[in-house]
């Protein structure tokens, strides 16, 4: 199955935009979508992975190139059934593609599947243009969109473990060092090494760096438990609405645009919820299917917050029709990240973009989402439908149910009118004759507690 592109720049419209201060034309690709028919076994689980369809894997390619620099001009989706260790593609594919490349005046072809250093260097001669393989591509992409310190180092830490294979195919410079008569030796062999050790000495510093950037992030986390917010953090897949759901809980201006991995660096904002919890609100960075080993090794400092968060709101886009297998690919990594995703007292599962589903679509989800122990909660992060839902869901599993108490304060305690009324909801108030004040409301149950011990200590009994 393949799709033409040619100076037709709509996938780009929908999804991506031209990076840089150059007006330059975005680099011209090819998208190829290997679906192997035999899928290799997961080690790590016993039960089989979700497969996805054709049609999802291809859009996902092509969003993913659209996400940065690129025009993908073809793109097209190749059933491999006896993968070849030189190429993985078949020999006739190969060939068909260098004449799709030249025809097309590609400089780059995207491999939408973990390639080995051979395959890659095997296709980049064959195919006449610079491959990328889908870690390469999200390895380019991240390194787009790190903005903090934090990110670009852990990015680069990435991309050096990554190159550490290809010397040989990414530093062009050795191709002239290589020894003659098909074999490689002389002053070839010794800059290979000598370039080995100046990536692993690159190595090395970074580690080190990035481990001062984590005691950093440890003596904050400290602080903030010293004052015990709450930690709420958002995951899912990428493009699931994480970060216009953060926009939409705490005002923040995070950057939000309907493209995979639009945000990449972890936000975090403090956020006071209807009865008066304070939580801070944990953006994180979007996952993938088959996210790199390299990103989630160089990732872990940030994605701490998530081990470390009191509740896991694990977002969905319920809309997309592979959210299943997406909720699959969030559960696997939350669960090497040790967040066991079926714990309903720590995750709870939402289901974003409702108002993109027709009616029959919505009710028949809703329908089966009641019927379980611990059913999702909808809602549109754009549109606000479902948000007060979700905050009094988040309150009541972080504060406890709510509580219906009756409170008078003496005039020497009338300074702590204020801090009630923000702390819980007040639903009569009565002045009496002798100054006193006397409130009926409702607060969770940890306010409550507060509440308690605030008037037990100004009254000083």
């Amino acid at each position: 199955m393949a799709r033409d592109k040619d100076a037709d720049r709509s996938v780009r419209g929908k999804q991506g935009h031209q990076l840089g201060p150059e007006s330059k034309d975005p680099t011209r690709a090819v998208v190829i979508v290997p679906v192997l028919t035999r899928q290799p076994r997961d080690d790590e689980s016993s039960r089989p992975r979700l497969s996805r369809s054709a049609d999802a894997r291809h859009d996902e390619a092509v969003g993913l190139a659209s996400a940065i620099d690129l025009n993908p001009v073809h793109t097209a989706v190749v059933t491999v059934a006896d993968p070849r260790p030189a190429t993985l593609l078949g020999s006739g594919k190969v060939a068909e593609f260098a004449e799709i490349v030249k025809e097309r005046k590609a400089e780059l072809v995207i491999v939408d599947h973990p390639l080995t250093p051979v395959q890659q260097r095997n296709l980049e001669k064959e195919l006449n243009a610079k491959v990328l393989d889908r870690t390469g591509l999200i390895l380019e992409i991240f390194g787009e969109r790190a903005r903090t310190k934090e990110g670009t180092l852990q990015v680069e830490l990435a991309h050096l473990n990554y190159q550490k294979g290809r010397l040989v195919r990414s530093w062009t410079h050795l191709e002239r060092q290589r020894g003659g008569a098909g074999f490689l030796g002389g002053p070839g062999e010794t800059q290979i090494e000598s370039d080995r050790r100046i990536l692993q000495d690159k190595i090395t510093k970074l580690k080190h760096e990035l481990e001062t950037v984590r005691r950093t992030r440890d003596l904050h986390r400290a602080k903030r438990k010293k004052v015990p917010f709450p930690v709420v953090a958002i995951v899912g897949y990428t493009n699931a609405g994480k970060s216009t759901l953060f926009n939409r809980l705490t005002g923040a201006g995070v950057l939000a645009e309907d493209m995979l991995f639009a945000t990449l660096d972890p936000t975090l904002r403090r956020v006071r919820l209807p009865h008066g919890t304070p939580v801070i609100l944990s953006d994180t960075v979007g996952f993938i299917s088959d996210l790199p080993t390299h990103l989630v090794a160089a990732f872990r400092a940030t994605l701490e917050e998530v081990v470390e968060a009191d509740l896991v709101l694990h977002l969905r886009d319920i809309s997309d029709p592979d959210t299943a297998a997406q909720a699959e690919d969030v559960e696997r990594i939350l669960g090497d990240l040790g967040v066991d995703a079926a714990d309903a007292n720590r995750v709870i599962e939402v289901w974003n973009k409702v108002d993109l589903l027709d009616e029959g679509n919505r009710e028949r989800l809703l329908a089966e989402s009641a019927s379980g122990k611990a059913p999702p909660i909808a809602i549109s992060a754009v549109t606000g439908e479902g948000i007060d839902a979700l905050k009094a869901l988040i309150e009541t599993r972080l504060s406890g149910e709510l509580e219906k108490m009756t409170v008078t304060l003496s005039p020497a305690q009338l300074g702590q009118v204020d801090w009630l009324y923000r702390n819980g909801d007040v639903v009569s108030r009565t002045d009496n004759e002798d100054g006193s004040v006397t409130l009926s409301l409702t607060a969770t149950h940890s306010a409550r507690q507060e509440i308690e011990n605030r008037l037990h200590r100004r009254s000083g009994s």
